[in-house]
C-alpha cells in the first residue's frame, strides 16, 4: 500500500498506551496529565441556542474570541480578537504549526526535555529538533544562543509556566533574556501555556511573547485543564503575518472548532464563576502536590532529586542511579501502579536515561503513599538487579 513519505515517521504514542494500560480500577496512575475527574465542573446544557448545532465560522466564535483576547491582553499579551483562532484543543496549534513551518529537515528548537507531544507532531513532519537544556529557572542561555548562532530554526516551541514534563517556571529575567535572542536571531516563538492558571505559589510570569519587538509570535492555550478537557477547546493568538496563514490551515483540517464547546467555554471564560471556580481548583490541587511532595520525602528521597513544582501538574525525578525508566513500566504495572517515564520527552531518547514524570492531580491523596512506595520498590530491584 502506498502511503506518504511522513508515515514512516509516524510515532505512536507512549503516553496514551499507558493511559490504556491504566484504565483499570485497581491500577494508581501517576502517568497521564490528567485534570482530577471530582473538580470537572458541571454544566449547563438547556440554555443553549439551536444554532449553536450549526455550521460555524472557521475563526471560532465571536464572543469567544473577544474574551479570550481581552484576557490575553490583561497578562500583557499585545492582541485583538481579530488574531485569535479557536482551535480543537491546543494540540491542533502544533499541528497547524507544523504545517505552516516544517519541510523534512526544517530545523525547530526545543526545550529539554519538552512536551512529549509536540515532539511527535513536529517530527512527523520531519523536523530536525534542537534541544537547549533547561535549569531550574529556565532554558541555559549560552546554550540557547549558540544553537541560534550554528543553527536557523524555523520557530522555537517552549513552555516557559510550568513546563511539561520539567515543571519549571522561567524567571522574569531569563523571560526577557530569551525575548532579546530571539529577537536578535528573528526567530518565531510559539509559547504553549496550557500550565498559567494552575498556579499554587504566585510569582510574576508574564507571557514572553509579550517581550517580544520585532520576532513573530503564536501564543496557545486551552481550557482543557481548568474546565473540561471533552471539550476539545483550545485557542491560538498569533501575530498578523502568521494569522491568514493559520487560519486558512484550519478550514482545510476541519472547517471549525465544534460550536457546543465553544458555546460551554463562553459560559465560563472570564466570568466570576470561573474565577471562583480556578481558585478552588488552585487549593485542591497544592493539597494533593503537598501530599505527593511528603509522600515522594518518605519513599524516595535516596533514590531521585527533583524540585517543588510551583504550579502545573507534574513532579520531575532525576534518579541518583540512572537506568533506562521505559523499563520499569512492565513491573510497576504488575504491582499496579503507571507512571511516565521521562526518556521519550527527549529528542534522543537513549541519551537520555533515568528520569521520571509523576501526574498528582489524578491520585486520591489517601493512595498516592501506597503508590509511591510501590514504585519506589520496583526501581530499587531494578537497581539492585543491574549492580548484581
Amino acid at each position: 500500500m502506498a502511503f506518504s513519505e511522513r508515515v514512516a515517521r509516524l510515532k505512536s504514542s507512549l503516553i496514551r498506551e499507558i493511559l490504556a494500560a491504566a484504565q483499570r480500577p485497581e491500577v494508581m496512575s501517576f502517568a497521564g496529565g490528567l485534570p482530577a475527574e471530582p473538580m470537572l465542573p458541571r454544566v449547563e446544557w438547556r440554555e443553549m441556542p439551536a444554532s449553536m448545532g450549526q455550521y460555524g465560522m472557521s475563526e471560532g466564535e465571536p464572543a469567544l474570541r473577544e474574551v479570550i483576547a481581552a484576557e490575553a491582553r490583561a497578562l500583557g499579551v499585545p492582541c485583538e480578537a481579530s488574531q485569535v483562532l479557536i482551535v480543537s484543543g491546543s494540540q491542533q496549534t502544533l499541528d497547524l504549526a507544523s504545517k505552516l513551518f516544517i519541510d523534512p529537515g526544517t530545523e525547530v528548537l526545543l526545550e529539554a526535555p519538552t512536551y512529549l507531544a509536540a515532539l511527535q507532531a513536529f517530527q512527523l513532519f520531519g523536523a530536525e529538533c534542537i534541544g537547549v537544556p533547561q535549569q531550574a529557572d529556565g532554558p541555559e542561555l549560552s546554550a540557547l544562543r549558540q544553537r541560534l548562532e550554528r543553527h536557523k530554526p524555523a520557530f522555537a516551541y517552549l513552555i516557559p509556566t510550568f513546563q511539561n514534563p520539567s515543571g519549571t517556571r522561567y524567571s522574569e529575567a531569563k523571560r526577557d533574556a530569551v525575548a532579546a535572542l530571539l529577537d536578535e536571531f528573528g526567530v518565531t516563538l510559539i509559547e504553549d501555556e496550557p500550565y498559567r492558571e494552575l498556579v499554587f505559589d504566585e510569582a510574576p510570569a508574564t507571557p514572553i511573547v509579550s517581550r517580544l519587538k520585532q520576532a513573530s509570535w503564536i501564543y496557545t492555550g486551552t481550557v482543557s485543564k481548568t474546565l473540561l478537557p471533552g471539550l476539545r477547546v483550545g485557542y491560538l493568538i498569533a501575530t498578523p503575518d502568521l494569522f491568514p496563514y493559520l487560519l486558512r490551515l484550519k478550514q482545510s483540517a476541519d472547517l471549525h472548532t465544534n460550536r457546543i464547546g465553544q458555546w460551554q467555554a463562553l459560559q465560563w471564560l472570564g466570568s466570576e464563576q470561573y474565577r471562583g471556580h480556578l481558585a478552588e481548583l488552585r487549593d485542591f490541587y497544592r493539597l494533593r502536590r503537598d501530599a505527593m511532595q511528603a509522600a515522594l520525602l518518605e519513599h524516595f528521597a535516596d533514590l531521585a532529586e527533583w524540585q517543588l513544582p510551583q504550579g502545573g501538574l507534574f513532579f520531575w525525578l532525576t534518579l541518583r542511579q540512572p537506568l533506562d525508566t521505559r523499563t520499569l513500566l512492565a513491573p510497576a504495572l504488575e504491582r499496579h501502579v503507571a507512571f511516565m517515564p521521562g526518556e521519550p520527552f527527549f529528542i534522543e531518547p537513549d541519551r537520555h536515561p533515568g528520569h521520571l514524570r509523576l501526574n498528582f492531580s489524578h491520585v486520591a491523596p489517601e493512595r498516592l503513599g501506597e503508590g509511591l512506595k510501590r514504585l519506589a520498590e520496583v526501581i530499587r530491584q531494578a537497581q539492585a538487579g543491574k549492580a548484581g
